[in-house]
């Protein structure tokens, strides 16, 4: 599994990932909301974390650096 995701995008995702987090575990009382902002936002830090995502991979996109 090669990094797809570039260094900004990697801070974007998991800031972003964090915020849905904190939206779904703390402020939303809605349950499917909820849940649903906590599946994206563990998503968004995973991918954060790792560099990987899938979605680009089947997009044919890369916005890490090429060495």
């Amino acid at each position: 599994m090669k990094n797809n995701v570039g260094v900004a995008d990697r801070a974007i995702r998991f800031i972003g990932g964090l915020i849905l987090l904190y939206l779904g575990l703390f402020l939303i009382n809605n349950t499917l909301a909820s849940i649903l902002l906590v599946i994206f936002g563990l998503i968004g830090v995973v991918e954060g974390l790792i560099g990987y995502c899938g979605l680009y991979k089947l997009l044919g996109i890369n916005t890490a650096k090429r060495r």
